[in-house]
């Protein structure tokens, strides 16, 4: 089986799909390794430790995506590229499929096996492939880093002969990998931190981590099997606005996480709260790019809205792209040497397997994902 791996294309996109590491992985199983020039320069690495690790260097992107039984890639493909692909062949991305519905016909007239990244199932099993959890673990990270650098304080606590420097106050919203990151990485630097989310399940890790849980009494929430918040009903939405925005007075940063998995992003920032919000105090919003969780912010840019500076720049994992691609690559090594059978040297298709179950969107011209069939009958 040969395993084409094309450069990154999506303005802004600083992160690369594989690196030599898991080439390496692949060609010791005996696969072959093509990429195309220049796929890791992004991040530094030349195309001479491609070939040093075993794999072919190509120019022609088109003959290379064509050749390919399998094709690995970070961001989902135009609309274009995807007939360049070989009819039976295996595409590996991050794909969008809820909202993608010409990119999911694409694939199916083109006869593809699109294996969509974020639909990994949140297994114990399949963790090692979690790539939605890897860059939010780092996206988490990357925000906190970001607000300290625009806030005019610093996080921790000072004493100075001048005087003592209170810690600054975090407030992170969603407290899920990016927010449990977010908290960890805010208590690391010295900030006083709180939460908030709709699952109180969650309560014990913010406090295992040092941050004080806001309690606001939403009635029965709870979360999906695959460890998602459930969306809230009106009522409960106005009741966590109340509650947060008492939070959001006294804070420096406001970080929010909240995303709905395969949804438009709730917002849980509103105007009114911005307003109670401290002149020169930050929000990041990591949901900006599926609908935005604060009022206000727009995407790919940093606002000023009464004093306050909202961030909603795009791809925070790629604020630190040397990690978010060695993890995103390990992901997919990680996910293709799990169904790679050595003695015929080829990855195993099995639709009966729990993980490719949940992954794999279309095969042989037809959508396998009953959540993806759900969401195009709606």
């Amino acid at each position: 089986m040969i395993i084409g791996i094309p450069r990154e294309l999506a303005p802004g996109e600083t992160r690369v799909p594989v690196v030599p590491a898991s080439v390496k992985r692949f060609t010791d199983q005996g696969a072959e390794v093509q990429i195309e020039s220049g796929l890791g320069l992004a991040i530094g690495i030349k195309d001479d430790e491609y070939a040093a690790a075993g794999a072919s260097v190509v120019t022609d992107r088109a003959a290379l995506l064509g050749g390919a039984d399998i094709v690995l890639r970070l961001r989902k493909p135009e609309l274009a590229e995807v007939a360049l692909l070989k009819k039976g062949s295996i595409h590996i991305s991050f794909l969008d499929p809820f909202n993608e519905h010409a990119l999911v016909d694409a694939f199916l007239e083109a006869g593809i096996t699109a294996i969509s990244m974020e639909m990994i199932p949140r297994t114990t099993r399949a963790q090692k492939m979690d790539a939605l959890s890897s860059q939010a673990s780092l996206a988490g990270y990357a925000m906190v880093i970001l607000a300290a650098e625009r806030l005019d304080k610093i996080l921790p606590m000072m004493m100075t002969p001048a005087g003592t420097i209170s810690p600054a106050r975090v407030f992170v919203i969603g407290a899920g990998v990016a927010g449990l990151q977010a908290i960890a990485t805010a208590k690391r630097l010295g900030a006083r931190v709180e939460a908030f989310d709709t699952r109180p399940v969650v309560k014990e890790q913010v406090e295992s981590l040092g941050a004080k849980f806001v309690e606001i009494d939403l009635g029965e929430t709870g979360q999906t099997a695959g460890g998602y918040a459930n969306a809230l009903t009106p009522e409960q939405q106005k009741l966590q606005l109340e509650g947060q925005k008492k939070v959001c007075a006294q804070a420096d940063i406001v970080i929010t996480t909240a995303q709905l998995f395969g949804r438009k992003a709730p917002v849980v920032v509103t105007k009114d709260m911005l307003d109670v919000m401290k002149p020169g105090s930050v929000v990041v919003d990591l949901a900006v790019e599926s609908g935005g969780n604060v009022e206000g912010s727009v995407l790919g840019e940093e606002v000023d809205i009464n004093g306050v500076k909202v961030i909603g720049l795009p791809n925070m994992p790629g604020h630190v792209a040397g990690n978010a691609s060695d993890m995103y690559s390990a992901n997919l090594h990680n996910l293709v040497l799990e169904y790679w059978d050595k003695e015929s040297k080829s990855f195993q298709l099995d639709l009966e397997d729990d993980i490719q179950q949940g992954c794999i969107v279309t095969h042989n011209g037809e959508v396998i994902s009953e959540m993806i069939k759900n969401a195009r009958a709606n």
